[in-house]
């Protein structure tokens, strides 16, 4: 079992043995409401995430090279993204001593164990996309 300490929000693996050391900590199980986990699903499935992970795949970029792939994310809405990956521990960002000065974003260890889950979920939503998109089509039509 997994649990978290509320206190410092360590993750510990426990057995039964320990279990009863672990009263002050809790289960960490994604259905419940207050889980820290939860947290951690909304930015991983999160649309610009996916599309930013995956634009990163191929190694470091700068911002402008990133907004240019991923066609359509305001500024705003890719620095948010960014700074939240960062913030996580999944991209890295390493400012370089330039004129101009040059930054660069580059998913992390955390953030490459991202990389195969993610890119499934692309390849399911392309190979997918006419059966969803017909369903809708015939669900629209009933309304």
């Amino acid at each position: 079992m997994v649990t978290i300490d509320p206190a410092t929000h360590e993750l510990s693996e426990s057995t039964s043995e320990t279990r009863e050391l672990d009263a002050s900590s809790h289960e960490l199980d994604p259905y419940q409401a207050g889980c820290p986990t939860r947290r951690v699903l909304d930015r991983i499935g999160d649309r610009w995430t996916v599309l930013v992970v995956g634009t990163l795949d191929d190694g470091p970029r700068r911002f402008s090279e990133i907004r240019r792939v991923v066609d359509g994310i305001s500024q705003k809405m890719l620095t948010q993204t960014l700074r939240g990956l960062e913030r996580d521990g999944l991209v890295s960002r390493t400012v370089y001593a330039e004129v101009p000065p040059r930054v660069e974003y580059e998913l992390t260890e955390a953030g490459q164990t991202l990389r195969a889950p993610l890119k499934a979920l692309e390849r399911w939503s392309i190979e997918h996309f006419g059966d969803v998109s017909d369903s809708q089509r015939e669900y629209d039509s009933r309304a």
